[in-house]
């Protein structure tokens, strides 16, 4: 195998091209084509909340010589990739897993005998490598791998994503030198060894798009409520299709290709009738064993923790983050100061290749006074320098570390998870995160949903993911309702009916539940299922014991199809994560699932040779990597601002900002001055059913708020060096809240008076934090006779008391302005 420099062309040879007016500066052309992937079909078919996905990429020789084409691509980070297969110069070949060194060998071997050979690899949970050798001049192959997986469902949403482009990665660590082990544009370092196979080169600014993108999701019925991140069209009400447009960018022409820039995303809501907690069993093909899928669907209602809560949120703010990821970054981390109340503790810990805690002395009560100075100081960041991950999540673990029983420990994590060091990260976490809970925020239109999942899941957490800013809203919306208790924990499987194979659980601890947010648990079992076959949860539920039983559904026909091997690629990707904190012993598992199950994994490959030809005698060929797109919102550097070197790909010059994504309306513009926190959304169902409290209350208040002096000002106090002097304070902005809560009671359900109950005490405390001690006290009685009484009247008569107190004005304050609203 060798590499052919190319000459270079003489200044004659220059002038005789003409100029293209599209080109950017150092933009390669030529008449041929110079890279080797010319199109990606993806196809989806929908049945239920299963996807099964082909993925087509042709791959074209318009060289005069023989050529190996590689090329790192993104997948499904959870879909389970079943097939590959290679069809060129007519002949179609099935490739088959094995361990990952013999198919590396059994690849080799072909390409040094002239054999056209392919070769699939997963480098990261949602990152292959694909290599194609001996493809002959004139040749097109065209390399097809088949995934399936059950999609996600989130407060009755579904959501199929598939990613286009490997994002560039922050590389940490000593470089090692030597021979590389891969074709990647990072060096190999000792925190990420195989950074070379992880760090495809980006194609340059201006230069010419060739591969022609189609995407197509077909779904068994017609979807409800749709909507799409890139521009689709539905022929039929059956199947969408993406109208190709280049990269989303305003003003394109249609007909023209879509860039591999960003995760493609199609969302749709399913009734509720649908969406019911159930039990799927699939027997093997000989009935000795099979494959059940457990679904739990909590309610959706707001859950509050009853607990005060130690939260700090770790922020991001390096390079990549520069642009709208950054202002999306400070507004979502101020919505979550503005959650807490004055029973909760914060810190929030803003980190690039150093940390800045704020406040500096860690972890301080969730005053109004002691949000808005946080708030304020965090509308100050910028992006800049390195993601150096380890150190702030390790910060936030020990601050968070020999806490109280009584409260509980919440780590929030926000960023676009580009690290090269995702193993190094989670085994130096795994370890320390006992009794905190992990929740992330993954902002990109490109994001590493990969590793922010796995992330989670070790902290027993949930992971969020926003790809444009017109998103934050509805995501922060659900997020609130999540950090914090549970609605159910500590739940145990027990099996009616089925033998469960000990050890097969996926995951293995069964998740946490939070609101709106169904438990996937998947599992193995010994001999066929029978028709009443049932499984027991067992757990508590805000102190109180939880049990669910859920029987055995009438699965579709298909179940048995998809269903074992989204087990294999599930338990697989436990066993992956605790091999990655050093269970190595977990290694020979992983092959013998992969095999057994025909699905890939880090320790396997998919090898296909067409062994039917002696295409390229002696097998001489070049070698060449296919770049990849700059991710949408990115821009190109060459080495971080006061940071370590990194490929241009990744880093940003201090300042920079890079192009905007398209948005349906204006972003938001960076944070000159202190951002404005915004109160939950009011509870818009309720409302509809008691309109006379809601306009009664919406008067009152309109009354309050007109009356308030709009000028004011703050003096800073010494003590400390930290601490906001005595401001004004008003209660309309809490009356106002105190008139929702009201209409919240009017319309209550029984099952829904204690978590009302729960946000009334909440709100009593950031009263009386703000020295409104007299309204304080009053409402605290209300709440006195709620703990007393917990049913829908006494909600309904608490409802009528609350509103006469939110419609009496601002008498209970001496008429200074509340300054953080």
């Amino acid at each position: 195998m060798t590499t052919t420099a190319l000459a270079l062309m003489t200044d004659d040879e220059l002038a005789s091209f003409a100029r293209d007016p599209e080109a950017g500066y150092g933009c390669l052309r030529s008449e041929r084509g110079v890279l080797p992937l010319v199109a990606l079909h993806v196809r989806a078919e929908v049945s239920g909340v299963v996807a099964a996905t082909s993925v087509t990429q042709t791959f074209a020789n318009t060289t005069g010589f023989a050529i190996e084409a590689t090329y790192i691509f993104p997948l499904p980070d959870r879909a389970a990739v079943r097939r590959f297969r290679m069809e060129v110069n007519g002949r179609l070949v099935e490739g088959i897993v094995e361990e990952r060194g013999a198919a590396r060998d059994g690849y080799d071997r072909a390409i040094a005998a002239g054999q056209r050979a392919a070769i699939a690899e997963e480098e990261r949970p949602g990152v292959f490598t694909l290599r194609v050798g001996n493809l002959m001049p004139g040749e097109r192959a065209t390399i097809e791998l088949s995934l399936v997986g059950p999609l996600p469902i989130d407060d009755g949403e579904v959501t199929f994503q598939f990613p286009l482009v490997v994002a560039p990665r922050y590389i940490p660590g000593n470089e090692l030198g030597g021979e590389q082990a891969g074709l990647g544009v990072a060096g190999d370092t000792d925190l990420v060894p195989d950074a070379s196979r992880i760090s495809p080169p980006v194609r340059l600014p201006g230069m010419r798009n060739p591969v022609q993108l189609e995407l197509e999701v077909a779904f068994e019925r017609a979807p409800k409520g749709i909507a799409s991140s890139l521009h689709a069209v539905s022929d039929d009400g059956r199947t969408i299709r993406v109208q190709p447009h280049p990269g989303g960018r305003s003003g394109a022409q249609p007909g023209s290709n879509d860039r591999l820039d960003r995760d493609f995303i199609l969302r749709w809501r399913i009734d509720e009738a649908e969406l019911a907690s159930s039990l799927v069993c699939a027997d093997d093909a000989d009935g000795r064993a099979g494959t059940f899928m457990l679904t739990l669907v909590p309610p959706s209602t707001r859950a509050t923790a009853q607990k005060p809560r130690d939260v700090v949120i770790v922020i991001d703010r390096s390079g990549s983050m520069g642009g709208w990821k950054m202002v999306a970054a400070r507004r979502a981390a101020a919505r979550l100061i503005d959650s807490l109340t004055s029973r909760d503790r914060f810190c929030a810990i803003a980190f690039d290749d150093h940390i800045e805690a704020i406040p500096s002395r860690g972890l301080a009560d969730a005053t109004d006074r002691a949000r808005f100075r946080a708030v304020e100081s965090l509308a100050k960041i910028d992006a800049r320098g390195g993601t150096e991950l380890a150190q702030p999540l390790e910060a936030a673990v020990d601050l968070l570390a020999g806490g109280y029983a009584d409260r509980e420990r919440v780590v929030v994590l926000v960023t676009d998870g580009q690290v090269g060091n995702e193993d190094d990260v989670l085994r130096m976490l795994a370890p320390k995160i006992k009794n905190v809970r992990v929740f992330t925020l993954g902002i990109d239109q490109a994001v590493n949903a990969a590793f922010l999942r796995r992330l989670a899941g070790v902290g027993a957490g949930m992971c969020e993911l926003v790809e444009s800013e017109d998103r934050l809203d509805a995501v922060m919306a659900k997020f609130h309702r999540r950090i914090g208790a549970p609605i159910a924990s500590e739940l145990a499987v027990t099996p009616t009916g089925l033998e469960i194979e000990p050890g097969s659980l996926s995951p293995a601890r069964v998740p946490d539940v939070y609101a709106g947010a169904p438990v996937v648990v998947m599992g193995r079992y010994v001999g066929a299922a029978p028709a009443n076959a049932a499984i027991e949860l067992d757990g508590v539920a805000l102190g109180d014991p939880f049990h669910v039983r859920v029987t055995r559904t009438a699965a579709g026909a298909t179940a048995s199809d998809w269903l074992g091997a989204s087990w294999a690629r599930a338990r697989i990707r436990d066993l992956e994560d605790r091999y990655a904190a050093n269970e190595h012993h977990h290694e020979p598992a992983i092959v013998a699932l992969s095999k057994r199950f025909n699905v890939l994994s880090r320790f396997t490959a998919f090898l296909a040779v067409d062994r039917n030809e002696v295409a390229n005698p002696g097998g001489r060929l070049t070698q060449i990597v296919q770049p990849v797109e700059e991710p949408a919102g990115w821009q190109l550097a060459k080495t971080l601002a006061g940071g370590a070197a990194m490929p241009q790909s990744m880093a940003m010059p201090a300042g920079a900002m890079p192009p905007m994504p398209p948005m349906s309306r204006p972003m938001s513009p960076p944070m000159s001055r202190p951002m404005s926190i915004a109160s939950p959304a009011p509870m818009a169902p309720m409302a509809k059913k008691s309109p006379s409290i809601a306009q009664n209350v919406a008067r009152a208040v309109s009354r309050v708020a007109s009356s308030i002096v709009t000028s004011s000002h703050r003096k800073r106090e010494q003590a400390d060096g930290d601490e906001l002097a005595a401001t004004p304070i008003s209660a309309a902005p809490y009356l106002a809240k105190l008139g929702e809560l009201a209409v919240a009671f009017a319309a209550a359900a029984e099952h829904e008076v204690r978590e009302l109950r729960q946000r009334l005490a909440d709100w009593v405390e950031d009263v009386r934090s703000v020295g409104l001690d007299k309204l304080a006290r009053e409402v605290d009685v209300l709440v006195a006779r709620l703990r007393a009484k917990l049913d829908a009247g006494t909600a309904k008569a608490i409802a009528r008391e609350l509103e006469a107190i939110a419609m009496r004005g601002d008498a209970n304050s001496s008429g200074r302005r509340a300054f953080w609203k």
